[in-house]
């Protein structure tokens, strides 16, 4: 007879077996977790799952297996008895569509639960007659327009129905007029600044919903072109004094009418990127934040085509559908795409919440798990020269050694070429797709402060931090991969920059070290400082920043299904297809290269050496973690390397950053890349495609256009960022 135990076991089975076809559809499951406040790693802890496996789950790619799929369709059930889906009368009824007037149309902006009314719609009017070189879909408008995007609309949130921002123009006939993302175009009433913020607060319904549960609506931003500049009384540009301060001079009319009216400024005060606020309503803020192109709030090495500047004659129409793609794909603009780069990161993983107290019913501050949450104590070697931390430890005009400061930094080498490779007629150069950002891509970095550890700890590639040990034995010169033997020499090192081999003791990030081990070599560290609570901080930041990267490049013509040539006929003409989107192109690489720089932000000059400077009271000053990504980079990189070397005894020359120069009998990167006997990309090897850590082609020169080069300059030259198709591109991604 069987036990109990036996029979309890027998009807688990049981139940599990009726598990496997009890699970409600992805988007359920998702509506379900949402509907009771919990988030994806808290389920992913109760199933002892990976959060990334529940996200899966939820979007239909995987699917749960035993015995996590019983435990997870019993969580569902429950959650379905507590949270049913609401009946047709009791979902809300979708605000009316304004009126969108033809000659503009595009996305609209994304949605978010609101428990407050909205304010009163503010005036639209027609179009006027002027059509912007370029537009979009957006729901609402009578007809699409030649050049469309792919971006699938989403019902709207009717605080915020006119979209995240507006730019504001004045036209001949004196009429104000706020061009909204999506076409819409607003009649401005206001005759001043502050009249303009309050009417923005009050009637307009700009802005943007919060990216994460735990974090803020982001403020409305007007621009305000050359003509509103003129009718709000405002200069059509900054003295030099005032350019040097970053702000308009105290004193201006402006500023009076601004301080007369009750509102209030932030310490910038009113520069290129100003906030005017009144105190908030409730848990309301009421923000709104100015943007001043013809004060170079946007910097044309950043948001615009530096060679050839479109911003300054651009339609406000084409602008605000610019800018305001970019608000709905990655987030609303705060400044330099750096800077919104970083805010994107503390968006999607805010370091806070507010938690009820059960003792005292008071909400206090807790902190989220996953964020970066404190400023922590400083290490010495992961700081730059002028940190207060060094101050008193080296002499003035010291330069630090790889023993006294960690160096990791992308690639920026090359040697000379062999004379087989003189032979070659060409230099092709391909360029990583959003490199810096494909290397966030399941990056586990550390969330909370070092820990020193001496005496020679032994190496523990799960731990983040920065280790002293010496690398300098590790011989490359000949490695078998694949069973072939590898010139080493013809490639640079993994562990430095300059791709030179190591002369002794250095400071190294995680990822460094652990390709070492990797590569099958003993490491035997001298110290380290490493940090024990560790997450996968980037992966919404990378995910959002990669499907706003992809979706405006389909918009271009370049999709993810293309052909090898198909793909590289598609990137070549990607630039005639819309002058905006490929803006929007440039401005998304930006903000994922430049959020990772402002992880160690130095003071660029504007402090005294060793003096304390704005950036390091962020949470998000880190730059053990901007040297983490750096270092996957660069032996990410160096791992293509080998395995192309190894496949096809081919050698780049020069590497800078993330752009690869090869000799090749043609012209195109199809003529050189090795392929398998069934003619697929070599597995980990490099890979043409529009995905973030594939490549495409950067340019083509002749050898004999280099030669004259390293002539010219007495010496071999890193050529890499000067072979190109568009010779304005800017280095890298």
């Amino acid at each position: 007879m069987s036990t109990e135990n036996e029979l309890f076991s027998a009807v688990d089975a049981l139940l599990e077996q009726v598990a496997q076809d009890d699970l409600p559809a992805p988007a359920e499951r998702k509506r379900l977790r949402e509907a009771a406040g919990l988030s994806q790693a808290q389920i992913a802890k109760a199933l002892d799952a990976r959060r990334e496996a529940v996200g899966n789950w939820e979007t239909g790619k995987t699917e749960p297996r035993p015995p996590k799929r019983a435990a997870y369709a019993r969580l569902l059930e429950g959650l379905a008895a507590r949270f049913p889906v609401p009946a047709p009368d009791e979902l809300a009824a979708p605000a009316p569509a304004p009126r969108v007037p033809e000659a503009f149309t595009g996305p609209a902006p994304a949605p978010a639960p609101t428990a407050e009314p909205p304010a009163p719609a503010a005036a639209v009017r027609p179009a006027p007659a002027v059509k912007p070189a370029s537009s979009s879909r957006r729901p609402g408008a009578k007809k699409a327009a030649p050049k469309t995007t792919t971006t699938t609309p989403a019902a709207v949130d009717p605080r915020f129905e006119s979209g995240p921002l507006a730019v504001i123009d004045v036209d001949a006939d004196g009429q104000v007029s706020a061009y909204c993302a999506g076409g819409l175009v607003l009649d401005v009433p206001a005759k001043s600044i502050p009249a303009l913020v309050d009417w923005t607060l009050e009637e307009a319904r700009l802005g943007q919903p919060r990216l994460h549960r735990y974090g803020r609506d982001a403020d409305p931003i007007l621009i305000l072109t050359g003509s509103a500049l003129q009718r709000y009384g405002l200069p059509d540009a900054l003295s030099e004094e005032e350019r040097s301060a970053g702000r308009l001079k105290d004193g201006h009319k402006v500023i009076k009418q601004i301080e007369k009216a009750g509102l209030q400024m932030t310490q910038r005060g009113l520069g290129p990127w100003a906030r005017l606020y009144r105190e908030p309503v409730g848990s309301r803020r009421r923000c709104v934040q100015l943007c001043i192109p013809a004060w170079n709030a946007l910097d044309a090495r950043e948001w615009d085509n530096q060679s050839r500047p479109l911003l300054p004659t651009m339609h406000p129409a084409d602008l605000a559908r610019y800018l305001g793609l970019y608000a709905q794909r990655v987030t609303t603009p705060r400044g330099t795409t750096s800077t919104t780069g970083l805010e994107l990161m503390t968006a999607l993983r805010p370091p806070t919440r507010a938690e009820k107290n059960p003792a005292t019913g008071e909400f206090e501050r807790a902190f989220n798990e996953g964020a970066l949450t404190r400023v922590y104590p400083v290490v010495d070697c992961e700081v730059p020269d002028e940190h207060p931390a060094l101050e008193g430890k080296f002499p003035r005009a010291h330069k630090r050694t790889p023993a006294e400061m960690l160096m990791e930094e992308p690639y920026d080498w090359c040697r000379p070429l062999t004379d087989d490779e003189c032979m070659q007629p060409y230099l092709v150069a391909i360029d990583i797709n959003m490199s810096f950002a494909a290397a966030t891509n399941g990056l586990t970095v550390g969330l909370n402060g070092p820990t020193h550890l001496t005496d020679r700890p032994a190496f523990d590639p799960k731990l983040p931090g920065s280790w002293l040990v010496d690398l300098s034995h590790v011989d490359l010169s000949r490695v078998e991969i694949g069973g072939r033997t590898v010139d080493g020499d013809r490639l640079p090192s993994p562990f430095t920059q300059w791709g030179t081999r190591p002369e002794g003791p250095a400071w190294y990030a995680t990822p460094t070290v652990a390709y070492a081990v990797e590569l099958g070599f003993d490491v035997a560290p001298i110290e380290a400082y490493v940090r024990t609570e560790t997450g996968r901080y980037f992966d919404p930041w990378y995910k959002r920043l990669r499907e706003a990267y992809i979706e405006t490049m389909a918009d271009l013509g370049v999709t993810t299904d293309l052909t090898d040539q198909e793909f590289l006929d598609a990137m070549a003409r990607r630039k005639q297809t819309d002058p905006v989107l490929a803006l929007l192109e440039t401005a998304i690489k930006a903000t994922a290269k430049g959020g990772i720089g402002k992880l160690r932000q130095r003071s660029g000059g504007k402090v005294p050496y060793y003096q304390p400077y704005p950036a390091l009271q962020r949470e998000t000053w880190r730059p053990d973690i901007r040297a983490a990504v750096l270092a996957t980079q660069r032996v990410g990189i160096h791992r293509k390397l080998m395995k192309t070397a190894a496949a096809a005894d081919l050698y780049p020359t020069s590497i800078g950053n993330d752009a690869i120069v090869y000799p090749s009998p043609g012209p195109s990167p199809l003529d050189f890349l090795p392929r398998t006997p069934d003619g697929k990309p070599i597995p980990g090897g490099f890979r043409l495609g529009v995905s973030p850590g594939m490549v495409k082609h950067q340019g083509t020169q002749s050898v004999l256009w280099a030669e004259q080069l390293f002539e010219e300059r007495g010496g071999v030259v890193n050529v890499s960022n000067l072979i190109k198709t568009d010779p304005h591109a800017g280095e890298g991604e």
